[in-house]
């Protein structure tokens, strides 16, 4: 009889302990009329009894209580729950209402309604459907939320969805800015995998060459078909809806934020610290991507002709911010998550340095 060692050199795994363990949407349902199919999709994942709706008002008219209406023909209870911002005391509103009560619940609209719903469905240990009606940012299919507590917006576990759907036509009805942000949020990854790759070299941090090809792979794509991005087109909403389920599912393949989120994310969340009235997630990431790919000594023009392209800032006065707020968020940027290694490095950026590269980049 053979050994642990014998079978160890027969099976050819002796020294191996990888394992990995990846949570991805079960279904994705993307395209015209997407939201008519959320009966369906419930039907086809086996979900019954109670359903919370979680929206905001707006996202309420947009699609929460047409969803009500098809839950009822599936003979689906439900209640609608409205929330104004991606707070812990909306999460805790969230889990109240829905200890016991509830079986699975359905996030309605951009990033407030998503991030809560996600993050109260992973504290109630509930399945969560994502409806997205803005394809503003990468977190519409991943298992991170973002969520300000005592002024601070952090980034935490929650469940990846057990479904996405994705109507493309309320999507390309809606905002033309949103969907601008959406593209530069895809389009910071391009540095958000340099970052990661910075940090396997000079750190030894875990990486994923899987999950690194598919983020940058993602973003230039849509680099390289800007000019296809337009307001008010379905196809248009189809593209980047696509690219950020992509995104999604590099987050999930890595088991982390790594390929989406680098020293552009910290400029972001930096700022978002300092300034009363932040712009949009994804445009601020968008700008500090251009700063990021400048310091990294890549192709930084090509990333502000892409976002220029589909309509996205590409300076403090597209963000509607200060240029000495801009200056003062890449000096602070380190400070968020210094766990996190990127071209920033850990200790705070030489002022000098911050103001010669926005002003180099013409962010300021």
């Amino acid at each position: 009889m053979a050994n642990d060692r014998d079978r160890a050199e027969i099976s050819g795994n002796e020294g191996f302990d990888k394992f990995k363990s990846m949570e991805l949407p079960r279904l994705v349902v993307v395209g015209n009329d997407a939201l008519e199919r959320t009966g369906k999709t419930c039907i086809e994942l086996k979900l019954e009894g109670n359903a919370l709706i979680v929206c905001d008002p707006t996202t309420r008219k947009i699609a929460g209580d047409r969803i009500g209406e098809l839950l009822e023909d599936i003979d689906i209870s439900f209640e609608i729950l409205e929330i104004t911002e991606a707070s812990q005391d909306a999460v805790d509103e969230v889990v109240e209402t829905g200890n016991d009560r509830f079986e699975f619940l359905l996030g309605v609209g951009g990033g407030v309604p998503i991030d809560v719903a996600k993050y109260s469905s992973h504290l109630l240990g509930a399945p969560f459907v994502s409806v997205p009606t803005a394809a503003s940012h990468d977190g519409i299919a991943s298992g991170r939320a973002s969520i300000d507590r005592n002024g601070n917006k952090v980034s935490v576990s929650a469940h990846t969805p057990i479904a996405l759907i994705a109507d493309t036509g309320i999507i390309a009805n809606g905002p033309a800015r949103l969907l601008a942000s959406g593209c530069a949020d895809i389009i910071a990854n391009a540095t958000a995998v340099k970052d990661w790759i910075l940090a396997k070299k000079l750190r030894n941090e875990p990486y994923s060459h899987y999950a690194a090809n598919l983020s940058e792979m993602t973003a230039y794509s849509l680099i390289e078909n800007s000019d296809t991005i337009k307001p008010g087109l379905e196809e248009s909403a189809w593209m980047v809806v696509k690219a950020l389920v992509s995104s999604s599912v590099a987050m999930s393949i890595a088991g982390s934020s790594r390929p989406a989120s680098g020293s552009e994310h910290k400029f972001s969340h930096s700022l978002d610290r300092l300034v009363e009235k932040p712009a949009l997630h994804g445009e601020q990431c968008g700008v500090g991507t251009i700063i990021m790919m400048y310091l990294h000594g890549g192709d930084w023009k090509q990333i502000k002709s892409a976002l220029q392209t589909v309509g996205a800032p590409t300076t403090a006065r597209g963000l509607d911010q200060e240029e000495e707020d801009i200056l003062e968020a890449l000096v602070r940027a380190p400070e968020i998550r210094p766990e996190r290694y990127t071209i920033l490095g850990n200790k705070r950026m030489n002022r000098k340095a911050a103001e010669s590269a926005a002003r180099e980049t013409g962010v300021i």
